[in-house]
This record gives structure tokens, C-alpha cells and sequence, in this order.
């Protein structure tokens, strides 16, 4: 059986085809009774409008290209969700690439998107600079979200704000009474600007050369490979700020292989507020950095960027805020050291 075409709806209805194309982008020049009659139609015979017509005819495809830095990471599943919710409130539809196979397969879907015409891109993540990612950058509307980088003209970048983040959690481990700190530090501009606010803060409170600084790669091999030798040095520290949640793991299981309990013996602070956090038999103290406004966000810049491609780019940031857990206490020989209020914190109990 063929598949039922406009024609066949407006037999159906008793109406022209142009009043059933005018019902089915939501005109509101159509009376009621017409309307509704169009629609029985429509549902009557199982129309399904031919996508690929109306994008000729309106010169849109109503899809977005998502290029996502790497599908491994939690906290992109939410900003997705976030993504996805607003585009489809607008009746626009995501197309997902992940960047991390695109590298190892040496491809660049950049390149497809455009050839797929999507009337706009998403670049989720850092991600490196292309070639291509700048010619798509130049032709079509473009957002960063989730990321500081790349910095391109005409490009809106919306994501976290990664030092007030880094501040919340080091400030709640020092309010704690530690004093020998370290961070495992990420990558890119987002890994830069943890650390920085890290080292800062540090200094702030005449704590820099307590500050300790080891390299991460956002795994959770990283941080457990990080962690081991820093709780092999001959001056541990007693605490433990992680670039995320996945590093975060990681120093967890190497604490506990090397004999340490958390957080009596080292405290821990992540950094995402991803599922993994919320796991009962982890439950990390994280900083939450609104993965799902991010997304929310990064999407009305976008639609925002379709209607007026010729704006000038903007930063726009999300407020963090610190989830306390059980991963973070006093250090042994302080159990009664109190946590001096910090604006963004947020204590969560097993109720929540």
C-alpha cells in the first residue's frame, strides 16, 4: 500500500491542499471546523508529512548537528537532555556525532553536518579548532556549550562558571580545616580555570605552598593513577579536589586500595554533580555545575543565533553550586572543625 499523500488529506477533509498545508504549520488563519476536519484526516489515514519536501520548500531541515567531545562523559547526558528539551519545545530535532570516535577514525562530521544542511551546530565539549569546525562556524549559526573553547567570531559559548565552581570546593575543604591540598587538574581552558581558582583560593588563605597540583586526563584511570602518586608521596595530602566526578572515582578506589577510609583519612570533592555522584555506595561531595541548564541554555543561543545570525557572540555562564555528601570531613584530630558558611552551598541529606 502507497503511503497516503496531502492530496489523499484533502479529499478526505473536503478541502483545498494549500488549507491542509496551511493547517499543518499551525496557521491560525483556518476556521475551526476546517481545522479540525483536516486533522481527522490526518488521522485517519496515518499522514506523515514528507519531511524532506517541506525542508525545500521552507529552505530548513529543522535539525541541529550535536558534535559531542566524548559520549563517555555522564555529565553530557544531561546537558543533552537540557539541549534536546528546548530545540524540541521549537520543533527542531538533534543529530548526534561523537567527536572522540571522529578522532580516532580521523573524520571530521563537522563536514557532514554541512552537507546534511542542519540550520545550526552545537559543539559540546572542547573540542579542537578545525578546519572545518571554523568553515561551519562562518556559514552556520554555531554555539559552544559545556566548554570555554574553541574561540571563534560570531560563535556564542555557554557553559559552567568554572571558577566560582573551583572556589566552592576548595573553600569547603579548607572551612573543613585542611590544609595540605591537592587537585587533580583537567584539560583545556575549562582544566586552566579550575586550577587557577584552586591555586587562588590557596593563596587567599596563606595555604600556596600546601597547594598541591597533579596532572589528570578526566578519566577515571587518570584520577586513580593521579591519586596513587600522590598519596605515595612522603608528605600526603588530607585532601583531594578533582577536576570531575569520573577522576573523582578514581581517587576514591585508590584511596581505599591503599588502606585509606573517606573521608576520615582524605576527603574528596568532585566536580559535575553527575549520576555517579548520587550512587549510594559513592555518594561524592561535588560541585553541581547545572549540566541541564547548560543545555537549555545553549539552545535558546542558538535559536536565538538563527533568527539573527549577524549578532555579535556572547559568553554566558551558569551558577555552580557545592552538593556535600559523604566524601568530605574534618581531618583526623579536627572532628570539631566547623564549615563556615559559603555562598552556592548546599547540604544534602538522605532525604534528598
Amino acid at each position: 500500500m502507497r503511503a497516503p499523500t496531502i492530496r489523499d488529506v484533502a479529499e478526505r477533509a473536503g478541502v483545498s491542499k494549500s488549507l491542509v498545508s496551511l493547517v499543518l504549520r499551525g496557521s491560525d488563519q483556518v476556521r475551526d471546523e476546517k481545522r479540525q476536519a483536516v486533522l481527522a484526516a490526518v488521522e485517519e489515514l496515518g499522514y506523515r508529512p514528507n519531511a524532506a519536501a517541506r525542508s525545500l520548500s521552507e529552505r530548513r531541515t529543522r535539525t541541529v548537528g550535536v558534535l559531542l567531545n566524548d559520549m563517555r562523559n555522564p555529565w553530557f547526558v544531561e546537558l543533552l537532555d537540557g539541549l534536546n528539551s528546548r530545540l524540541h519545545d521549537s520543533g527542531l530535532h538533534m543529530l548526534l556525532a561523537d567527536g572522540h570516535l571522529n578522532r580516532r577514525l580521523g573524520e571530521d562530521l563537522t563536514r557532514t553536518f554541512m552537507d546534511l544542511r542542519v540550520d545550526g551546530l552545537i559543539a559540546v565539549g572542547t573540542l579542537p579548532a578545525s578546519d572545518a569546525l571554523r568553515t561551519a562556524a562562518g556559514r552556520i549559526p554555531t554555539v559552544v556549550a559545556g566548554a570555554r573553547e574553541p574561540e571563534l567570531p560570531g560563535v556564542d559559548v555557554v557553559a559552567n562558571d568554572d571558577e566560582r565552581g573551583a572556589r566552592l570546593a576548595t573553600e569547603h575543604l579548607i572551612g573543613l580545616g585542611h590544609r595540605r591540598i591537592a587537585h587533580i587538574a583537567g584539560q583545556g581552558m575549562v582544566g586552566e580555570l579550575r586550577r587557577g581558582s584552586f591555586e587562588a583560593v590557596m593563596r587567599e588563605h596563606g595555604l600556596a605552598e600546601e597547594a598541591i597540583v597533579e596532572q589528570g586526563d578526566l578519566t577515571e584511570e587518570g584520577g586513580y593513577r593521579a591519586t596513587v602518586r600522590l598519596l605515595s608521596a612522603p608528605e600526603r595530602p588530607t585532601a583531594v579536589f578533582a577536576f570531575n566526578d569520573i577522576a573523582c572515582v578514581g581517587a576514591l578506589s585508590a584511596a581505599e586500595e591503599l588502606g585509606l577510609q573517606v573521608p576520615r583519612d582524605l576527603s574528596l570533592v568532585g566536580y559535575d554533580n553527575t549520576y555517579l555522584s548520587r550512587l549510594r555506595h559513592l555518594w561524592l561531595t561535588t560541585v553541581d555545575s547545572a549540566g541541564h541548564e547548560v543545555g537549555r541554555r545553549a539552545a535558546q543561543c542558538l535559536l536565538d543565533r538563527i533568527d539573527d545570525p549577524a549578532r555579535p557572540g556572547e559568553v554566558v555562564l551558569t551558577a555552580p553550586a557545592l552538593e556535600v555528601r559523604g566524601t568530605t570531613a574534618p581531618p583526623r584530630g579536627q572532628a570539631g572543625a566547623g564549615v563556615p558558611g559559603v555562598a552556592g552551598t548546599r547540604a544534602v541529606s538522605d532525604a534528598d
